[in-house]
């Protein structure tokens, strides 16, 4: 299972686990390929195509080379990448100051939308966390792991990546300037308008108006900020408060739709089941 390099005519020393998930991991968990780490003791690039894999890993020290996606990107340490290997990369160290690396591949069949959505909320290829620590000791942890004969590893392993991307998607976005920081920190009001307003029609000139910002820059940054749309956020919410309607009290279908905004039983039940999966009649027998 292990694969460790030590001989000096190597370019790294390597300390690495090969992992083979389980039949049912593959198809329906997040599951761990490879991980490790590893310190360059000469010059080398990595070059890797049509890899069906993610990668993450963090620069512990030195400095190197990213290739992706038709872009050069410089790393140092602290920084993380995270990328889709099924588009092709290389990575290379070179100079006085070589690289240490920590790293895991990984794949699951939701992974590629994940990722889609990492990058609508502003995730980038590269970025440099405000602390690798978490990131460190996550990689660390799937490596012991990979390393144990625990019977449920692959649902541990499972739990760790979930976590491991959810750390990614929380640490990668960091505004590029102040102005910036702003206009984010105005979207906390338009969001506590629309909790407290979800039942109203809702207009995007209104918005605009009501919190002196452009409606276009508002549907871009609202979506980049709570990774959907402002109708969508809208929806959820009113979705959401029918589910509780639903369970916690005897108003009939087309109240219900009235009260969340929603008029009509019929474009009530059709928008919930486009949400949930099942009609509201369905959802209210289950509980």
């Amino acid at each position: 299972m292990h694969e460790y390099f030590t001989n000096n005519s190597a370019s790294v020393r390597s300390r690495r686990i090969l992992y083979t998930p389980s039949t049912f991991a593959r198809a329906s968990l997040c599951h761990l390929q490879e991980t490790g780490s590893l310190k360059a003791i000469h010059p080398h690039t990595s070059e890797r195509r049509g890899l069906v894999s993610f990668l993450c890993f963090v620069v512990l020290e030195g400095s190197g080379d990213l290739s992706y996606e038709g872009r050069e990107y410089e790393l140092k340490a602290g920084d993380c990448a995270f990328i889709d290997c099924r588009k092709g990369y290389s990575h290379s160290t070179g100079g006085p100051s070589l690289w240490a690396l920590q790293w895991c591949h990984f794949y699951s069949p939701s992974l590629p939308a994940i990722y889609e959505k990492y990058r609508e909320r502003g995730g980038g290829p590269v970025f440099h966390p405000e602390n690798t620590a978490s990131i460190c000791g996550t990689l660390t942890e799937l490596y012991d792991l990979a390393d144990s004969s625990d019977y449920i590893r692959d649902m541990r392993i499972n739990e760790k990546l979930n976590f491991l991307l959810t750390l990614l998607m929380e640490q990668s976005w960091h505004p590029e300037n102040c102005e910036r920081t702003k206009k984010r920190m105005e979207l906390t009001a338009v969001k506590d308008y629309l909790d407290e307003h979800y039942a109203d029609k809702i207009l995007l000139d209104e918005l605009e108006k009501q919190f002196y910002i452009s409606k276009y820059y508002l549907l871009k940054i609202f979506k980049e900020t709570y990774g959907m749309t402002v109708n969508g956020y809208v929806i959820s919410r009113r979705i959401t408060q029918a589910k509780h309607l639903l369970r916690f009290t005897d108003m009939n279908i087309e109240e219900i739709g009235t009260a969340v905004g929603m008029d009509g039983a019929n474009y009530f039940s059709r928008m919930f089941k486009k949400i949930e999966g099942i009609t509201p009649r369905e959802y209210r027998k289950q509980w």
